[in-house]
């Protein structure tokens, strides 16, 4: 495989799409070996085509606010990959939200989502609008005029979305709302509902849940266990919340959490109605943590992030590229044990080069996020069969998923010295079970 011109011709196709583009290339220089075992797939051109989406909707989103002033935003839906399933990914409201940066989450998304097992193929979606100051009636109406130009290119068998960044169940209750008013029927073309009308018991729990499972799993492999451990965790939605909860649960103590004013560092640990406290947080959408520091007489570190305190257990929760190589030399050098990926690319190239470089216990955020749209195939699964399992039913369904997808991790990433390079083992395992799909398919 020719991977710098490869690298090379995207970059000329699609300059400035720097999200886009660093996803890709870390895809690449980790299943180059494989790849090359299989002349098959260059012959097919498997990575021309795995590494652009099948289509892209971009559409202009006029919606009116309470004043009676009409704004205007964009919104996007890419659908990457659907070799193994429908298109299946989240909905993103945030004003950073650009075409790279969906990019760079679909195509992570196709390889996420094959980790799983489950049949489902990549998408993302989104639009650069803040719910940050926005009254109910204002999302409301925004998430119906996003839907208005959405709603013929999704459906339960085509394309599902879900939440993620400014979208959690009420935004979902919205946009589906629409969508069956318009496509005239009530199937399950979107996940995270809420419990009343399709919604799948934990979804909100299940990306914490299933990323504390995969770190749990990773300690095992160095013979080590959560009980006593101390967790840097930055974020405070629904995915922290998640993660603090069954951190908790198993043991550990929780000590930091963030968001874009700063964090705060909680030393006697984050745990009963304090991780209760997240969600009246994350409720006020004022996207703000200083309220907790004030509230329980804790330090606030304004515009600070948590990782110069000193943790066993570093988890990213938040968004993108929030932990980079400064950051990662201060967790190496403060003696961190592991470090687990919860939001999507959470750590720059460089910081996660640095840690598989010192053998610290690493793992991208494809493999150890995967818990929530596992949990949104089960959402899948139980509307398909019009019933509900019970929670203990949907949480054992997620655990074994999150250790079968550690031992996917291990099997390709294990290295001759010991080190399990989770980097590779989750984009190879990932990315073999897309490519076989593909070429099962033929050429289209």
């Amino acid at each position: 495989m020719k991977t710098e011109l490869i690298l090379q011709s995207l970059e000329a196709k699609h300059p400035g799409e720097h999200e886009y583009l660093q996803a890709v290339k870390e895809v690449l220089h980790s299943i180059e070996d494989v790849y090359n075992e299989h002349p098959e797939f260059e012959k097919a051109a498997i990575i021309e085509r795995i590494v652009e989406p099948d289509r892209v909707f971009t559409f202009k989103v006029p919606w009116v606010d309470d004043n009676g002033k009409v704004k205007v935003n964009i919104g996007y839906r890419v659908q990457f990959n659907n070799a193994i399933g429908p298109y299946k990914g989240g909905t993103r409201f945030h004003a950073s939200v650009t075409l790279s940066s969906l990019k760079f989450l679909g195509f992570e998304q196709t390889f996420k989502n094959a980790l799983t097992t489950l049949p489902m193929g990549g998408g993302k979606g989104g639009a650069d609008f803040s719910i940050r100051g926005k009254s109910a009636t204002e999302v409301m109406r925004f998430c119906q005029a996003y839907m208005l130009e959405l709603w013929r290119h999704i459906g339960a068998d085509t394309d599902v979305p879900a939440g993620d960044v400014g979208v959690g169940a009420r935004e979902i209750g919205y946009m589906y709302g629409m969508y069956k008013k318009l496509a005239c029927e009530n199937t399950g073309a979107f996940t995270g509902k809420g419990l009343d009308y399709g919604g799948s018991l934990i979804r909100p729990e299940a990306t914490g849940f299933g990323a504390i499972y995969f770190a749990v799993e990773m300690l095992k492999e160095k013979g080590l266990d959560l009980k006593g451990k101390t967790v840097a965790l930055s974020g405070f939605g629904n995915v922290a919340w998640g993660a603090a909860l069954k951190a908790s649960q198993l043991g550990a103590k929780i000590i930091t959490i963030s968001g874009p004013d700063g964090y705060v560092y909680d030393p006697d640990g984050i745990s009963g109605e304090k991780i209760d406290y997240l969600l009246e947080l994350r409720a006020t959408g004022e996207d703000i943590v200083e309220p907790y520091a004030e509230r329980y007489g804790v330090k606030f570190f304004s515009g600070k992030r948590p990782w110069q305190q000193k943790a066993d257990i570093a988890l990213p929760c938040a968004i993108q590229n929030e932990l980079d190589k400064n950051d990662a030399q201060m967790l190496i050098d403060s003696g961190v044990t592991c470090v687990a990926e919860v939001s999507n690319m959470g750590c720059t190239a460089e910081a996660v080069d640095l840690m598989v470089e010192k053998g610290i216990l690493f793992a991208p955020g494809k493999a150890v996020n995967a818990g929530g749209v596992a949990t949104s195939g089960l959402e899948m699964s139980q509307n398909a069969m019009h019933l509900r399992w019970t929670a203990e039913e949907v949480d054992a369904k997620l655990h074994q998923i999150m250790n079968d997808i550690h031992e996917q991790c291990v099997v390709y990433g294990k290295q001759p010295g010991g080190y399990i390079n989770y980097v590779k083992g989750a984009n190879v395992a990932g990315f073999m079970k897309v490519a076989q799909a593909m070429m099962a398919q033929g050429i289209v």
